[in-house]
């Protein structure tokens, strides 16, 4: 209960009304947190020695290297092919636009698992890669498939070309949201095309854009794990291969996982600082809000 005052200066006297659900879900969300930490702080079945022994072991740490960086540049590709897919989606070429809806129907159509699996073995399907004249014509240069297509080059064609596919429809939806004046605008001072998207469109279409992107980089983070099938040296790979000859199954997923946590932690507080540096006056309409909604504030202070 507040009580503040009208423009005619009479005193209110607002009262929230009681809510006894919110009170008793709150008690019970608190009380299952207590327990399920509980549970797995004391289980005798937890080895946390080895966990503190593991966490910063050299060999989990390199795995963590490869993670970030199987993370860092796939997604920098991604984001390239979704840019380059998305504008031959909003093409006027009906052909650009084939060939783009083709690309993410089929790399969103297929799981990424497969695609991990298929680009590690493509030893089986062209035993032989090299740069010459197509169609069977002689080869300036080749090399085995098997010595240029490791574990962490498959790892990498796999998740940038399946990000592309995903970044393509965010990146399509941010330049749509932008008002098609924007571009007539741009285009009526003599802008190319090209000028017009890089320095109209997608900066203003980054508001739309930062959040998805955002939460694309998170999921990468942990969509990395699927590397292990491949042998992909990275986090997940060296704890199964570390388990495997400890035995300590549980304690080693719980190293990965403390250290996906501070991965994807450090993702959010970053994602929060970009997105509050593209969208300023949301930040700034919220601060007047929280200020004019202030306990004790006035009608009269809040016009001032």
């Amino acid at each position: 209960m507040r009580e503040a005052a009208d423009g005619d200066g009479l005193a209110l006297r607002v009262t929230s009304r009681p809510r006894p659900g919110r009170w008793v879900a709150v008690l019970a969300a608190l009380l299952l947190a207590v327990w399920l930490a509980w549970t797995v702080i004391v289980n005798p079945h937890l080895h946390w020695d080895i966990v503190v022994e593991y966490q910063f072991d050299d060999r989990i740490l390199k795995g963590l290297w490869v993670t970030v960086q199987l993370t860092l540049v796939s997604m920098a590709v991604g984001i390239a092919i979704g840019v380059l897919i998305a504008v031959m989606q909003l093409s006027e070429s009906p052909v650009l636009r084939v060939v783009a809806g083709a690309y993410t129907w089929f790399f969103r159509g297929t799981p990424l698992l497969v695609q991990l699996i298929f680009w590690f073995n493509l030893a089986l399907l062209f035993p032989v890669i090299g740069i010459g004249v197509p169609f069977d014509g002689p080869k300036l240069v080749e090399w085995q498939t098997n010595a240029v297509i490791t574990g962490f080059v498959a790892a990498l064609l796999g998740l940038s070309i399946n990000e592309g596919a995903y970044m393509a429809e965010i990146v399509r939806a941010g330049i749509q949201s932008v008002d098609p004046g924007q571009r007539e605008a741009g285009e009526s001072l003599g802008m190319s095309h090209r000028r017009v998207l890089t320095r109209v469109v997608l900066p203003q279409a980054m508001r739309v854009i930062i959040p998805p992107l955002g939460n694309q980089f998170i999921s990468m983070l942990k969509t990395t794990s699927l590397v292990s099938v491949i042998a992909g040296s990275d986090l997940m790979t060296v704890s199964q291969h570390l388990y495997l000859a400890n035995f300590e199954v549980i304690a080693l997923l719980m190293v990965a996982s403390l250290w996906y946590l501070a991965l994807t932690t450090v993702a959010s507080v970053a994602q929060h600082f970009v997105e509050r540096h593209y969208d300023p006056g949301a930040a700034s309409m919220r601060r007047r809000v929280l200020t004019n909604l202030r306990p004790g504030r006035t009608a009269k202070g809040a016009t001032a």
